[in-house]
C-alpha cells in the first residue's frame, strides 16, 4: 500500500495528512467571509466564474456558518477537530484590519485548530504576507492559490488577471516563510493539449508546492465560458480522457504533495456540461481502478 494513505489509494490523501499531523479526525468547514475579488471589476472575471465559490451563507455570522456544519458532524465524530476554510472569492483581498478581525474570530471558535485561506497570487501584499507569517507561527495555516494553468496564453484566454510569473513569485514568497501552499489547476481548458496539462503538473512539482487541487473544466450557467460554449461548442474532456490525464499528472508529482482534490464537484442545478462530473464518486473510483490497472503510484515519474 502507498505509504501516504489510510484507505488503499495510490496517492497522498488529505485524510492521511490530517490524521498523521493531528492524530484525530479533522474537517474543513467552509466559511463565506464576504470577500470580493480584484478580477470582478468592470464586470469581468475569469471566464468560468459565476460569482465565487462558497457556502452562500454570507448573511450569517462566521460562528453561525461554522455551527451549521459542525453540529451534525459532532454527532458522528464527537472528538473531531476543525479547520476554518475561507473559501469564497479572494480571501486576502481586503484591508489588513478586516483580515485580522475575520481570521482571529474564526480561530477563537472552539476546536478550530487552524486556517485554510483561498486567495490569488495578486492579492498578497507585503503587509498581508507579514500577517500570514505571524499566523503561521501560532496556528496551522494553509494558503490556497488558484493558478489553473502554467501557460500564459491560457491564463490570458480565461481572463485570469495575472501571469505565471506573478504566481511563481507569490509561491516562493510564501514558501520562504514556511507557509503551506496549495495550488488549484483545471484540466480541459480551451485549446490546451494533454501535453500542456502534464507540463502544468511538472511545473508545480519543481516549485515545491505542498498540496494540489485538480479540477475538471465544466460549464456553469451564467458565465462567459457558457456563452462561448453555447455559441460555438468546443471539446470538453471525456471521463476517460480526464482520468488518463490525472493518472499521468500524479506520476509527475512528488509523493509528499498532498492531493486535496482530484475531480470537480459542480452543483447539478448550475451545470451545463459535462454531465459525467455529477457522479463524483464514480470518477474517484475509476481513477483508483486505472492507477491499479497501470500499476502506478504518485511520484513514479519524478526524477530524484
Amino acid at each position: 500500500m502507498f505509504k501516504y494513505t489510510l484507505d488503499n489509494k495510490r496517492y497522498h490523501t488529505l485524510n492521511y495528512f490530517f490524521k498523521n499531523k493531528f492524530g484525530s479526525k479533522v474537517f474543513k468547514v467552509s466559511l463565506n467571509g464576504n470577500f470580493s475579488c480584484p478580477n470582478f471589476k468592470d464586470g469581468s472575471g475569469c471566464i468560468f466564474c459565476n460569482g465565487g465559490s462558497g457556502n452562500h451563507l454570507e448573511n450569517k455570522s462566521l460562528e453561525e456558518q461554522f455551527n451549521i456544519v459542525k453540529i451534525p458532524l459532532d454527532k458522528k465524530w464527537p472528538n473531531s477537530k476543525y479547520i476554518a476554510y475561507f473559501q469564497a472569492n479572494a480571501n486576502t483581498y481586503a484591508p489588513i484590519e478586516v483580515l485580522k478581525e475575520k481570521y482571529e474570530r474564526a480561530l477563537n471558535i472552539p476546536n478550530v485548530i487552524g486556517l485554510d485561506i483561498a486567495t490569488r497570487s495578486d492579492c498578497l501584499s507585503d503587509e498581508v504576507v507579514d500577517y500570514l507569517s505571524e499566523l503561521n507561527k501560532r496556528t496551522f495555516l494553509m494558503v490556497e492559490l488558484g493558478l489553473q494553468s502554467s501557460h500564459d496564453e491560457t491564463l490570458k484566454l480565461i481572463n485570469r488577471g495575472h501571469d505565471v510569473k506573478n504566481f511563481e513569485e507569490a509561491v516562493k514568497k510564501l514558501k520562504a516563510l514556511g507557509i503551506m501552499v496549495v495550488v488549484h489547476i483545471i484540466n480541459g481548458l480551451p485549446n490546451e493539449t494533454k501535453e500542456m496539462m502534464i507540463e502544468t503538473a511538472k511545473y508545480l512539482n519543481k516549485l515545491g508546492i505542498d498540496g494540489i487541487k485538480i479540477h475538471m473544466l465544466y460549464i456553469p450557467k451564467n458565465t462567459k465560458i457558457a456563452q462561448m460554449y453555447l455559441n460555438q461548442p468546443f471539446h470538453l474532456l471525456t471521463k476517460e480522457e480526464y482520468i488518463d490525464i490525472v493518472c499521468e499528472q500524479l506520476e509527475y508529482l512528488n509523493e509528499n504533495i498532498v492531493i486535496m482534490r482530484i475531480t470537480g464537484d459542480p452543483l447539478i442545478q448550475e451545470l451545463i456540461e459535462p454531465k459525467w462530473l455529477i457522479k463524483k464518486f464514480g470518477v474517484l473510483n475509476d481513477i483508483d481502478k486505472e492507477m491499479k490497472k497501470r500499476d502506478i503510484f504518485q511520484g513514479d515519474k519524478v526524477i530524484p
